[in-house]
């Protein structure tokens, strides 16, 4: 998902086949922060998770204590952290992480049986701080791309802060939509920053993201509002299949293809949602709600979690994972499921729907235990004195792991241009 920027690590569809340059050891507290926090969302995943499968009919012990603050673990507690996770590491200033540390309270709370209202103004405040985070960085890189983070940021505190007040999640979905939608778009953006664009592209940018705002404002069950969100979302859709370096990317191979299918799937899911909001609104049809709600979840967030976690993980956890092509076995599942989950919807089949939960749990699953059995361990780093064969005094000298300028490489103890 997305949160480090870009400045921060090299754009991953062009380089993923490039060994990373050495990076400065994180202090062992702050690593540890780090850890915890991931902890504490995929505690949040699994929590959301169930209550989610609850709802969709399966009797699991404890389920019900969950089933209401599924959308809000989800959302909230898993992205809300990950996100602001992921920023505070790119901005590196201590403070930021008090934006992930507030999501992750909230959740604390809400599952410790606190009043809603205290994990929503944790939320609030996590939410807060993100704004506040990517308000810096937005005055000091003034950029399209950044400027849809922090109008993503922006919206997920609008939604929280609503919530407080005793709305409904319902009421407050098209608001955190908004949030992972447009922090997804800035993230995107900002890797196809280079790419030439048409004039007057980025005003009809900007006007999908102000119907958005129109859209989440009026309320997806409001008449108008979802057509209008709707619009919104295909807008959005067109544009970022139109300036993404997916139209590239895909046609190269191995990890580099593989994100390109994340993101263009995602994409196809994004669009989906916009024709189900304005075919089906939520409050003119049973399962409208549902559908638009999924296809936008776990056709596109999800989808761009598993293009993006390759890239992201390792900037966050300072680990290597090695791309397989397994990892099309996961996003095959996951799509499935999504497919089952709508037709389930669109036909009002309530075993597919049903059905569809734990294929997307399987789904997940699969995927991170790929990932873990997939990281590389780093080897030993030679200490100095020592040469690289064995130890030994007068073996060969390590390689230096300073990054060259680009075009050069190096040759003994000399480097010349390509």
């Amino acid at each position: 998902m997305s949160g480090v920027s870009a400045s921060a690590v090299s754009p991953p569809e062009m380089s993923a086949a490039a060994p990373p340059a050495a990076a400065p050891a994180v202090p062992a507290a702050r690593m540890g922060l780090r850890v915890a926090l991931l902890a504490l969302a995929v505690a949040s995943m699994l929590c959301g998770l169930w209550g989610g499968l609850w709802r969709i009919g399966f009797d699991l012990p404890h389920g019900a204590g969950v089933a209401d603050l599924h959308g809000a673990l989800l959302i909230c507690g898993l992205f809300g952290t990950v996100i602001g996770l992921e920023r505070a590491v790119a901005f590196g200033r201590d403070w930021a992480f008090a934006a992930p540390a507030f999501a992750a309270l909230g959740s604390v709370l809400l599952l410790g049986g606190a009043p809603p209202v205290g994990g929503a103004s944790a939320y609030a405040l996590s939410a807060l701080t993100l704004a506040g985070v990517t308000l810096v960085i937005t005055v000091r890189q003034p950029a399209l791309f950044n400027a849809t983070l922090e109008a993503g940021a922006l919206a997920w505190l609008a939604g929280t802060a609503h919530w407080m007040t005793g709305a409904g999640i319902p009421e407050v979905a098209g608001w955190w939509l908004g949030f992972l939608i447009l922090t997804i778009a800035g993230e995107r953006l900002e890797l196809g920053r280079l790419m030439e664009k048409r004039r007057g592209s980025e005003i009809l940018f900007g006007l999908g993201v102000a119907l958005l705002a129109v859209g989440a404002w009026i309320g997806l069950f409001a008449p108008g509002g979802a057509p209008t969100y709707g619009l919104a979302l295909l807008l959005l859709t067109v544009w970022l299949v139109r300036h993404d370096v997916v139209r590239h990317t895909i046609r190269q191979s191995g990890q580099t293809r593989f994100m390109a299918a994340c993101m263009a799937a995602g994409y196809a899911w994004l669009g989906a949602a916009g024709v189900l909001l304005i075919a089906m609104p939520p409050g003119a049809t049973a399962f409208g709600y549902d559908a638009a709600l999924h296809a936008v979840l776990i056709g596109f967030v999800l989808s761009m979690v598993f293009g993006h976690a390759l890239i992201i993980l390792p900037a966050v956890a300072r680990v290597r994972i090695a791309y397989r092509p397994l990892l099309y076995g996961p996003l095959a599942v996951l799509h499935a499921s999504v497919l089952l989950r709508i037709g389930g919807d669109v036909c009002g089949h309530d075993a597919a729907r049903a059905w569809s939960g734990p294929l997307t749990l399987v789904a997940l699953l699969g995927f991170v235990a790929l990932i873990v059995t997939g990281v590389v361990r780093r080897r030993p780093a030679v200490t100095p004195g020592r040469g690289a064969s064995g130890g030994r005094p007068g073996g060969p000298a390590p390689r230096s792991t300073r990054p060259h300028p680009a075009n050069w490489r190096g040759s003994g103890g000399r480097s010349r241009p390509k």
